[in-house]
Order: structure tokens, then sequence, then C-alpha cells
């Protein structure tokens, strides 16, 4: 009988301008961006982020995903010259791809310093939490390429912000530093430089305390009825409330509380 193959086969064999860490320990998986000093995400490399998270999302070690970067900056963005090379077919998969972190089913933490600027801003925006440090700049710069935001950054930023700070970000090219970004709601949190790691640690270990079932049934029902009525979400919610009553998860919640004890949670 014929071997099945699949083209992430290939695709994965050798990982462009990134590494995957993965601790069972800590049950936390890092996605590191390694191409400096400015960490530029080449259009082979999206691909590749999305069979990345994909894979972690099936992963049973991993209860928590963390994308982060070497050196002082996240990402300025993607390569330039890439996109004039790439297929139109390509070019139409790149919101798919970058939108992987929203579709993973796991808790995602974008951990940003220094430049966090196209490409590099939408997949940060695509993950679930976002802690900026003092010297980060978010942007969308693609006017000055006479283009526009094309893999979500428009889009979400607009649902997070509104319609007139998203225009003044993406029309003027605007760059946000990390402060106004979690004043403004973009961001989660913004710490001081040296502590982006120890503060990513705190989330990592807070979410990592929850019950998994609870958490992935979080975070779908937020991005389900992002865009629904009131109505409609409010009739969601209390399906999944319904059906998370039947869990493991939820009867050793209710019996550790009572029992005034830590919950040991198993995802089931």
């Amino acid at each position: 009988m014929p071997q099945l193959a699949h083209s992430a086969q290939t695709l994965l064999e050798k990982l462009d301008g990134f590494r995957v860490e993965i601790d069972p320990n800590r049950e936390r998986a890092d996605i590191v961006l390694q191409r400096p000093p400015y960490n530029i995400i080449s259009m082979a490399q999206r691909d590749q982020l999305r069979l990345v998270f994909e894979s972690l999302d099936e992963n049973p070690d991993v209860r928590v995903v963390v994308l982060r970067a070497e050196g002082e900056h996240f990402s300025s963005g993607g390569d330039i010259k890439g996109f004039l090379e790439a297929s139109p077919e390509h070019v139409s998969k790149l919101a798919w791809n970058i939108a992987a972190p929203a579709r993973c089913s796991k808790p995602v933490v974008a951990a940003n310093r220094g430049y966090c600027f196209g490409v590099g801003f939408e997949i940060s925006l695509a993950c679930d939490f976002r802690i900026a440090t003092e010297t980060s700049l978010y942007a969308l710069p693609e006017q000055k390429l006479g283009q526009i935001p094309g893999s979500g950054g428009s889009a979400r930023l607009q649902k997070m912000v509104g319609i007139t700070r998203t225009k003044d970000i993406v029309m003027r090219s605007r760059r946000i530093p990390g402060k106004q970004a979690c004043e403004w709601g973009v961001a989660t949190e913004c710490v001081p430089d040296a502590e982006l790691e120890a503060a990513t640690d705190r989330l990592v270990d807070e979410l990592r305390a929850f019950s998994p079932i609870a958490q992935r049934t979080a975070k779908k029902l937020l991005n389900d009825t992002e865009d629904s009525t009131l109505a409609v979400a409010i009739e969601l919610e209390g399906h999944c409330y319904s059906r998370l009553r039947s869990s493991d998860d939820f009867r050793e919640g209710v019996e550790a509380f009572h029992a005034k004890r830590s919950p040991s949670f198993t995802g089931r």
C-alpha cells in the first residue's frame, strides 16, 4: 500500500526564521522568531507558522503557546520583495496563515518589544494576549508602500479600538507606543522592557492553572460571538455553560472550592 505524503512534511523540514521550543514540564511551547535584528517574516515562514500552530494545537504536552522573538525587536514586518514575487494564490492565503493563533484552541500569548510592524503586528493581534513593553511600537505601515494591511490587521484592530483610531493608525501609518496600546485595549499589559520575560512567565503559569476544557470553550465562544448579536451570544454562552456542567473539571472545581483546596484539572 503506498504511503500518503503531505506537503507539510516538506515545509517543516527546515524552519525559516524561527524555532520551536517545547517544555512538557511547564506545558508550554514557545515559537521564537530568530532573524535578528528585525525578525523579518518571509512568505515561506507564514506557511510554516500556520502549520506549527496547528501541530501545537494537537500536542497533549502543550497547554499554552507563546510567540516571542530574539533581540530588541519583535518584528519589523514582512519581506517586502517577497510580495512582488509571490503568486496571487499564495498571497490570497496570507490572512489565513496569520490567523492561525486565533484558530488554535489553546491560549496564545504574544510577547512584544521594540518594533511590532506590519505582519508582526497582525499575527500579534491574532493572539489572545499581547504583553507590550515601554519600548514597543505598534504600526501598520503599508500605506507607505502604496498598500493596505493584508493579513487581518485593519479588521482586527477596528474591532478592538473602533473606526476612528483604526483610520488614524492605518491611513497615517502611525506608530503606537506600548503604553498607549495598553490604554487603548490593544495590549493586555505594558511592562518595563527588562520585565517582559517575567511577565510572560507569570501569565503562562496563571493560564495553566485553569481548566483546559474551560479555557478552550471560553476562547471559541468569544471568537465565535464577536460579530453576533447580544441575543445570539447569550444563547451560545448558555449552551457552552450547559455542556461544561457535565465535565470532570467542573466537578473537580466545585469539590475543590468546598474543600478549600486548589483544583487539579485534567481537561476532561
